[in-house]
């Protein structure tokens, strides 16, 4: 059964948590009224991004469950719908920088972000532990990465061979990830024949301008909605499972046939699962170590 979606598109209160609570509940009803029965918001859509260290962070981080989830839990049996949204958790001493699955019942899953780049809040979280995993949001199995996991397309990859119907990422994309938002989401879509909705923040935090370019893609690669600027707004699209499923694609039968899955070679692949060795190349050539500490 196909299912309407939307993402929303807004600015972030920097540590307001309560602010940035009440204006999500606020779009998951615009949004809900307008036929979207799943909605997904940005990265750290609750505590905002750019602080300087753990420490400052910390206050602002919850638990899954936690206030938010319940918040949003009960906007979602109002609506009769579901949402994602991005926040940082706290899980003993440990921070992630986590997304989560939220419906009328409550949590239905959650996701640490694995993939952390040296900017904001990622340079002191701690690195998602926990396996790639897919969710049931009604008729539609739903599968969560987070801005940078965009990057490494093993992580796509990895939630289209659990089932994923559609890959939801909340973003913070800043200025640098124009050719992201412009190329990588709709290869992505495509390479794995899944539906793609990336939604990013926008507005000023700490000196970083957020670029918006929320969009939604479908199997094919093909953009169906996608925000026009970068100001607040919700896009829309709906989702037909069927076409996410069906990973023989059949162009001229007998004669042009591709099977995404099927055409797979996991033995040629074994360079992938090796580890780094935490080196790389200076542009004079030199060798140097990855040095970068983080969590202070």
């Amino acid at each position: 059964m196909a299912m309407p979606v939307a993402g929303v598109q807004m600015d972030v209160a920097f540590q307001q948590t309560a602010e940035n609570l009440e204006r999500m509940s606020a779009w998951l009803r615009q949004t809900a009224a307008a036929g979207a029965r799943l909605t997904v918001f940005p990265e750290c859509a609750l505590s905002g991004y750019c602080f300087d260290s753990l420490a400052e962070a910390a206050p602002y981080a919850q638990t899954i469950p936690g206030p938010a989830t319940e918040q949003m839990r009960a906007v979602c049996a109002e609506v009769g719908g579901y949402a994602i949204f991005g926040l940082l958790e706290a899980a003993g001493a440990a921070i992630f920088n986590a997304a989560v699955l939220v419906g009328p019942a409550g949590v239905i899953g959650s996701y640490r972000k694995v993939h952390l780049p040296w900017l904001g809040i990622d340079m002191f979280t701690t690195p998602g532990d926990r396996p790639f995993a897919v969710s049931q949001a009604g008729e539609l199995r739903v599968g969560m990465n987070i801005c940078y996991d965009a990057a490494f397309p093993e992580a796509a990859r990895s939630l289209a061979l659990l089932g994923a119907d559609l890959i939801a990422l909340p973003t913070n994309w800043p200025p640098g990830a124009e050719c992201t938002a412009a190329s990588v989401i709709n290869a992505r879509a495509l390479e794995n024949a899944v539906y793609f909705l990336a939604v990013n923040r926008v507005g000023v935090e700490r000196g970083f301008e957020f670029i918006g370019r929320s969009k939604i893609v479908d199997p094919s690669g093909q953009t169906l909605a996608e925000s026009s600027g970068r100001g607040e707004e919700a896009i829309y699209a709906t989702i037909d499972p069927a076409k996410s499923r069906r990973k023989h694609i059949i162009r001229v039968p007998g004669k042009h046939e591709i099977d995404r899955f099927a055409d797979r070679r996991p033995e040629m692949y074994g360079l992938l699962t090796e580890k780094s060795s935490g080196t790389f190349f200076t542009a004079e050539g030199d060798k140097k170590s990855d040095d970068r500490k983080r969590g202070s």
